[in-house]
């Protein structure tokens, strides 16, 4: 249950963010750092990530103890893979940007499928010894070839450029180089090609916490556990900003080590007040977030693209998307801008809690 309340909020707090009524008028813990730091928003998706390792060793624990093969196993990984990045395909394009020549390919959910798959492999065909050398491959490797690879047309990081130059790192160059056209920004896109290697050792991370929260240990033993690699992670990405910084755009290791530390110590205070405490009257809200996260996310995705890209004429004759018409009508003249960008966000919070809510009454749950 602590899994499901924490899963819940992220993804009410994914919704929260990516759903500002006026995002520059948000306030700031509701928005993306513009490049290196962090915000809270910046925690988010990582959490997310790290949530789909601890659910993942579970899972894989329950099912090999029931007798099914890792061969069987590993076919469910890439059917459920391959759907969850067509679903974030069909999302990216959803209701009218389906031309070939510019439908981005890249984007959360398929950096999910992506992680999870390689995660899967990892997890299921090495030992614990493996997965964090793995995760130490990952991120020294990333380290590597960000820090030390020339970009061709630019230089050497640090000696020909600023080191993670925002358009002239190789992340960037790669991501134009393989989908110019198909990018988030025109230059470079937050879920691209190699700033992936890093984002699967968040998803391990999150295995190798799930192991852990599976073990003989006293439940007590587990939290304090959590609570120290959590605090340890985040020091350690503190300390290891000053050389690579923490950045989500690029998904830096100190980001990876940053994040996974505070993903660690929430997932304790979840544990330790719902599976130690016993005190879960309060949760359930969250619940019908954190036990059909998908639905609640291709929902909530589907319904901001369609009033965003859709448009309305006015009687002047000038046009406004369905979003801006409806903010300006009726938030907008109701508190100050950062408060009225807020209050939308938090209804539309609410209307997606409602549309999940009557989903679970019908025992509805999208299952992949």
């Amino acid at each position: 249950m602590s899994l499901d309340l924490f899963r819940g909020a992220t993804i009410a707090l994914m919704i929260l963010v990516n759903n500002a009524g006026d995002e520059p008028s948000s306030y700031w813990p509701l928005k993306h750092a513009q490049w290196n730091g962090w915000t809270p928003t910046d925690l988010v998706f990582p959490s997310f990530l790290f949530i789909v390792g601890v659910s993942m060793s579970y899972s894989f624990a329950s099912r090999l103890k029931r007798g099914e093969s890792r061969r069987d196993l590993m076919l469910h990984v890439l059917r459920r893979g391959a759907i969850l990045f067509a679903l974030g395909l069909f999302l990216n394009g959803f209701p009218n940007h389906y031309q070939l020549s510019t439908w981005r390919v890249y984007g959360v959910l398929q950096r999910i499928a992506i992680c999870y798959v390689i995660s899967a492999l990892v997890a299921l065909w090495s030992s614990r010894r493996g997965q964090v050398l793995t995760i130490i491959g990952c991120l020294a490797g990333y380290w590597l070839l960000m820090r030390f690879v020339p970009v061709p047309g630019f230089g050497v990081p640090t000696h020909d450029m600023p080191f993670l130059d925002p358009n002239r790192n190789l992340a960037a160059w790669l991501d134009r180089k393989l989908l110019i056209g198909h990018l988030y920004d025109v230059t470079r896109d937050p879920e691209g090609v190699i700033s992936t290697i890093p984002a699967i050792a968040t998803s391990l991370l999150g295995v190798l916490t799930g192991g852990w929260i599976r073990s003989e240990r006293s439940p007590q033993t587990k939290a304090l556990g959590l609570v120290a690699f959590g605090v340890i992670g985040l020091i350690a990405g503190k300390i290891l900003n000053a050389w690579f910084p923490i950045n989500k755009n690029l998904w830096t290791p100190s980001f990876v080590i940053f994040t996974a530390g505070f993903a660690s110590v929430a997932l304790a205070v979840c544990y330790w007040i719902l599976d130690i405490q016993q005190w879960r009257g309060w949760a359930k809200p969250f619940l019908v977030f954190g036990v059909n996260p998908i639905a609640a996310y291709v929902f909530a995705e589907m319904i901001a693209h369609w009033i965003d890209r859709m448009g309305v004429r006015l009687a002047d004759g000038s046009t406004m998307t369905w979003q801006e018409k409806i903010y300006q009508r009726l938030f907008a003249p109701l508190a100050s801008p950062p408060n009225a960008s807020l209050l939308y966000a938090l209804t539309y919070v609410l209307m997606c809690w409602v549309a999940m809510w009557v989903l679970s009454r019908k025992g509805i749950f999208l299952k992949i």
